[in-house]
């Protein structure tokens, strides 16, 4: 998230703070989802004082905190380089009030699954702050994009969709440092790629160790490989007819060349192709193909070199379609070579050279043979179908469901709501309560903030099936700030209440037959659903009410074997649709887009013909799963309309 929060000074980017005026440095990185995360107090302190030094150089960050042993920041391109991995990510230096939280020291953290504390966003950080100084009873998040509801007095946070609670604490640290006056812009990357002396930095550190790893090896084997026989191409039989080469003779046409130069044992021929031409490979996955055993000994192939190479040249240095040679193709691999995923980092140019660059300096130095290949594409759809060969599905009427535009109803009441599913409880027990966090015998901590004619803030009930007890109020509450759909949901257990709906916006879903088999169901032929939402403006039970939502992806493709079960799962599928639960608007998880329209707990499978991305079949336990969401959200078989 980009933002600027509350407390952060305007234009005040990654260049400089105003003139003479004192503001407080959070050294921040940009994640994958778009987002500026806040390095602690104590490394934005050492990145400082490094800055002070010398603001070309570059800062480690493992010397202030051994969790960020891999990290080094280069200060003139303005990056983050890991060195494990090769990944490369902006970072920036931004500005605040020295009254805000980081001036002050205070961190804003959220509790995550597994127990581990997170800080939030500066710009969140800072919003939260405020709200709590000035004695705000909650905070709605929806303004800087989150769909949370922040409410002090249980010092929790809440998802307003699925009402989901976590505990969130306020924390003092050491306080960010202060600075006063201008620095310098920083520059983009690489760094050290004009004349005079070379960048120091890891990443061209990485480039010079690579090539000289690679022309030590390659000087190696040009000092190990025997010498061509004299006249060998054109050496005659005593009859005076050419005679065919030996074997091991050098043989100039380009086929044979091209099949030797696949088989050279250097690991930097086709890996380091990335350096030259990135543009080439920014989307592509790549294979490394490997000997299956190095230990057992490598039977070396002589090099056979098409031309002599220059002194202290290698493959870094050729064109692109000559280094390209050998990773066109599979073909010229020899059988029985296994294959080592190297996988291209999202991002720019300068992310892929790292990468190649330690694959190439990791193997060259075993003295393997490597070949670069496309690693296989995943297949999302089906062949294609003519309109005669799409049947309907068996045992399910129709082959489309619509959905339109929620209408308000005027109607329930939230303590009408509220009290058909509780009994009352007057001796409660002593233990709290877990929407406000007070205890039972006492009154809901909502005193004061909700007034509901009839419910006084000390009644106590007890829902009906789970048998959890709640002051009444805190349920009034956590009604009144949901989808007020006429149904109550445990925070406990998750029971539900009534017939759940969500907030899916309007759309179609068609569902039919196709004449193909998924992997792992050969026998049976496919049910294709194909779900259709458009943009739209979002409703007043969306995040952002009248503000405009996009649709990523529609319309979207999944697949379900024509089964007993696959079809049980359409049918609830179905169902689940018509209540607008499949879908709702949200942040995407995968592109940090927020206001968009994304997937609610209900997994589906958009993979066609394989299974590279999880999403596709063979999947034995997906129908169990899915079945077993489906019921999370209310939806089963006894109440699921065909």
């Amino acid at each position: 998230m980009a933002r600027a929060g509350p407390g952060a000074v305007p234009g005040a980017g990654l260049g400089f703070p105003p003139q003479n005026v004192a503001r407080v440095v959070v050294w921040e990185w940009l994640n994958e989802h778009g987002r500026w995360r806040p390095y602690t107090a104590t490394v934005s302190h050492h990145i400082e004082s490094v800055l002070k030094e010398d603001a070309r150089g570059s800062v480690v960050l493992g010397q202030v905190d051994a969790q960020l042993v891999p990290y080094i920041i280069d200060l003139q391109s303005m990056h983050q380089f890991r060195q494990d991995t090769g990944t490369m990510r902006p970072v920036r230096r931004n500005f605040f009030e020295p009254s805000s939280a980081p001036g002050k020291g205070i961190v804003w953290e959220w509790e995550a699954d597994g127990g581990a504390w997170t800080a939030y966003d500066m710009d969140v950080c800072i919003t939260i702050q405020n709200a709590y100084e000035k004695r705000h009873p909650w905070l709605d998040l929806s303004s800087l994009g989150f769909c949370y509801l922040i409410i002090f007095g249980s010092m929790s946070q809440m998802n307003r969709q699925t009402r989901r609670r976590r505990r969130l604490r306020r924390r003092l640290d050491l306080a960010y440092p202060l600075t006063v006056g201008a620095v310098p812009r920083s520059q983009s990357w690489p760094v050290g790629a004009g004349p005079g002396r070379p960048c120091s930095c890891a990443q061209c550190l990485l480039v010079d160790c690579t090539r000289a790893a690679s022309n030590a090896v390659l000087a190696s084997q040009r000092r190990r490989a025997p010498p061509p026989p004299p006249d060998a191409a054109n050496a005659r039989a005593p009859d005076g007819t050419p005679r065919a080469p030996d074997a091991g003779a050098r043989v100039p046409d380009s086929a044979a060349a091209a099949a030797a130069r696949a088989l050279r044992p250097s690991a930097t021929f086709a890996g380091a192709a990335l350096w030259a031409a990135p543009a080439a490979t920014t989307t592509t996955t790549t294979t490394a193909e490997v000997p299956a055993s190095a230990s057992a000994g490598l039977a070396r192939t002589p090099s056979v070199p098409d031309a002599a190479p220059a002194p202290g040249q290698n493959n870094l240095n050729r064109p692109g379609p000559q280094r390209a040679t050998g990773a066109s193709s599979r073909a010229s691999i020899p059988p029985g070579v296994p294959a080592l995923p190297v996988k291209n980092l999202n991002g720019t140019g300068p992310v892929h050279p790292a990468l190649a660059g330690m694959t190439g300096i990791l193997l060259c130095a075993a003295g393997l043979p490597v070949c670069l290949t496309r690693a296989p594409k995943p297949v999302l759809h089906p062949p294609p179908v003519s309109k005669s060969d799409v049947k309907p599905v068996p045992g399910v009427p129709g082959v489309c469901r619509k959905t339109k535009k929620k209408h308000l109803k005027k109607s329930k009441n939230p303590e009408d709501v509220v009290r058909r599913y509780m009994q009352k409880v007057k001796n409660p027990p002593d233990e709290d309560c877990t929407i406000c966090m007070e205890r039972l015998v006492t009154a809901s901590g909502y005193e004061g903030v909700l007034r509901h004619k009839g419910v006084r803030p000390e009644l106590v009930g007890r829902l009906g099936r789970c048998g959890h007890i709640y002051h009444l109020l805190c349920l009034v509450a956590m009604y009144s700030n949901g989808n007020k759909d006429g149904s109550l949901q445990c925070p406990t257990c998750k029971a539900i209440y009534g017939e759940k709906t969500g907030t899916q916006p309007p759309g179609k879903m068609e569902f039919h037959l196709i004449p193909h088999s998924l992997p792992g169901f050969a026998d049976t032929q496919t049910i294709r659903i194909v779900y259709d939402i458009p943009t739209g403006i979002q409703g007043p039970e969306h995040p952002n009410p009248g503000k405009k939502f996009t649709a990523r992806g529609f319309p979207r493709h999944c697949y379900l074997p024509n089964n007993e079960k696959g079809r049980k799962v359409l049918r609830l599928l179905i169902t689940a649709w018509e209540r607008r639960l499949i879908f709702t608007i949200g942040t995407s998880s995968t592109t940090g887009e927020s206001d968009t329209v994304v997937w609610n707990e209900i997994h589906h499978k958009t993979e066609f013909g394989s299974n590279l991305t999880g999403h596709g079949y063979p999947d034995a336990s997906y129908l169990d799963n899915v079945l077993a969401e489906l019921t999370a959200q209310g939806v089963s078989e006894a109440p699921a309309k065909a």
